[in-house]
């Protein structure tokens, strides 16, 4: 899948260190310790809604729950979705239903920039974090490489900031998380749920594709 159309984050080199420390200077302080106020049925559906790929009446459902910082669902995004979309979403056969499941702060913060882009341009945000995920995560200044793509993604400064304030937005997000480890007992990343099957981990596309081919067949 292709990510925004120019976006990619400048002197690379800047931001590629080790770790993650730091990563809570960029998430607002509540986020570590907020714990979601309104009916888990309504949090998520008003800031937070599904994110929908491909043909919304496609008889093979790909439910993903995958954390922006989780190199495994990176690895998922890079080496097999693109085939799935190009064999199984783009022909109408299947649709993938996008999650949010952040394992840290730093995957927070990213997901609410997702999300704070916008319907059209949701899918490729998340591409392109996905794509530069060991940029910006490992970064010894996290908040400045997030906000750097961000910025070269179309966002201005205060949208950024105003993104990361939104506490209903945050809660929303973490409300969704707890659905998926309630409903679908979903405790790593990525977890799929295809059709009401649980498959764990980042399958190359030869294994992916079969459960996808016997989810159909049902």
């Amino acid at each position: 899948m292709k990510g925004l159309t120019g976006f990619k984050v400048a002197g690379a080199a800047a931001v590629v260190a080790a770790g993650l420390a730091g990563w809570a200077a960029i998430t607002p302080a509540a986020a570590q310790t907020a714990q979601p106020q309104m009916a888990q049925a309504e949090a998520p559906a008003a800031k937070a809604p599904d994110r929908v790929l491909g043909n919304p009446d496609a008889p093979v459902t790909i439910i993903e729950y995958s954390s922006l910082t989780c190199p495994h669902c990176a690895a998922f995004h890079r080496d097999t979705l693109p085939q799935v979309k190009a064999e199984w979403i783009d022909t109408g056969r299947a649709k993938l239903v996008y999650r949010d499941f952040p394992l840290d702060g730093l995957a927070l913060a990213g997901a609410m920039l997702a999300h704070c882009a916008g319907d059209n341009r949701y899918f490729p945000f998340l591409e392109t974090l996905f794509q530069t995920q060991s940029q910006w995560s490992r970064a010894p200044e996290p908040a400045a490489a997030l906000r750097n793509v961000a910025r070269l993604g179309g966002m201005s400064e205060q949208q950024f900031d105003s993104c990361l304030q939104d506490q209903e937005l945050m809660t929303a997000i973490q409300a969704r998380r707890d659905i998926g480890a309630s409903e679908h007992s979903v405790n790593s990343t990525p977890t799929f749920i295809i059709n009401g099957r649980r498959v764990t981990g980042a399958l190359p596309y030869d294994q992916f594709q079969k459960v996808l081919e016997e989810a159909a067949a049902r």
